[in-house]
């Protein structure tokens, strides 16, 4: 059944549960050799394999429809920057440094200016994470492509590699979370590339089909402020870890929103957390909330609201995270801590209070 926001999000995680299960059968064909699995996460936002001494980690992501705002405004060259966060802030949250990137665009045919716009902002993001793009594909694929209006329609995936820095023993799982450790959060300057059937969803109810033609601010339309590019946190994660400050637990917050993607990181040692100073919803989340209708409960549940990236630590690192953020011009702040209340998360904000367990 379609839910609300456009999908289901409950078949979603079942769907993603029946593939990694078949996934997991094939592990056992590199015990002992090069490539191993050596991962405690169990679905975790990457994975490690083992070649000798070198420590790999690997992801895949998309933009998803995200693609359609480009199409209808004419913009691509943000896109790069969604498609570099959606793998490369993955790998960060179990401590990979990412280092190379594989891409694949879908086409109907092709229009070499938008392969253009849409390589230099791939370029763009990839210089700013420091990473290099080592092969990808442009694949004809006709009437299997569509989208908005007469121009070329795409679809944009990614898979990238990264390696694990020398002075983490294992991967960042969440296994060294424990209650009274504190929450941090990297504020998200949009919706990242996340929850736009949603989004796309109630725009359409309220504007008709054009609505990306709609003024969101006076020198801004909806189409423009929904296509702000994703910020990648890697490069902060990765200087954090090269500084030898400890991390415990890193959740990348994407589709789920904050509820599902943060369980990940807690769900080894069973804890829970309480969040109550986090990021504001950003203006344009808010102003969709209202235009939706929608409570509280599917807001946190479909977008990042404002927070883009969860840290757990001990206490005595606070000053060294904060400050490092500051330096590298990342909007970071204390949101919350570690509780010993077994699989439940608690979001308190000024206007209400979300609980869940999971």
């Amino acid at each position: 059944m379609q839910k609300k926001s456009g999908l289901d999000i409950e078949l979603g995680n079942k769907s993603s549960k029946i593939a990694y299960d078949y996934a997991i059968d094939t592990f056992p064909n590199r015990n002992g050799k090069r490539g191993a699995v050596a991962s405690k996460s169990n679905g975790g936002f990457s994975n490690l394999l083992i070649f000798g001494n070198e420590r790999i980690g690997i992801g895949s992501d998309g933009i998803g429809t995200k693609a359609e705002i480009a199409e209808r405004t004419g913009i691509y060259n943000t896109l790069g920057f969604d498609l570099v966060a959606m793998v490369a802030d993955d790998l960060a949250a179990m401590g990979f440094e990412p280092t190379n990137l594989s891409n694949v665009i879908d086409v109907d045919f092709l229009d070499a200016q938008i392969i253009d716009s849409l390589m230099k902002g791939l370029k763009d993001a990839c210089n700013f994470a420091g990473i290099t793009i080592t092969g990808g594909e442009i694949a004809e694929l006709g009437n299997r492509i569509g989208g908005y209006g007469k121009k070329m329609h795409f679809n944009w995936s990614s898979t990238a590699i990264g390696s694990l820095p020398e002075n983490l023993k294992e991967g960042i799982d969440g296994s060294l979370i424990k209650s009274g450790q504190l929450i941090f959060s990297l504020k998200s300057r949009g919706f990242r590339s996340n929850g736009f059937s949603s989004a796309r969803r109630i725009l359409t109810e309220a504007f008709g089909n054009e609505w990306h033609n709609e003024k969101f601010e006076k020198h801004t339309t909806w189409g423009e402020k929904l296509l702000t590019p994703s910020l990648i946190y890697s490069p902060l994660i990765n200087e954090l870890i090269a500084s030898n400050i400890i991390l415990t637990g890193i959740a990348h917050i994407t589709g789920g929103g904050i509820f599902d993607n943060f369980r990940r990181v807690l769900k080894l040692n069973n804890l829970g957390a309480i969040l109550n100073n986090l990021f504001m919803p950003l203006p344009e989340m808010i102003k969709i909330q209202e235009l939706g209708n929608v409570s509280d409960d599917d807001a946190y549940l479909w977008w990042n609201m404002g927070n883009g990236m969860l840290i757990t630590a001990d206490s005595h690192q606070a000053d060294k995270i904060l400050e490092k953020a500051k330096k590298m011009n990342y909007e970071c702040q204390i949101a919350g801590k570690i509780i010993d209340s077994d699989n439940y998360i608690r979001v308190e904000m000024p206007t209400f209070k979300l609980e869940k367990n999971y």
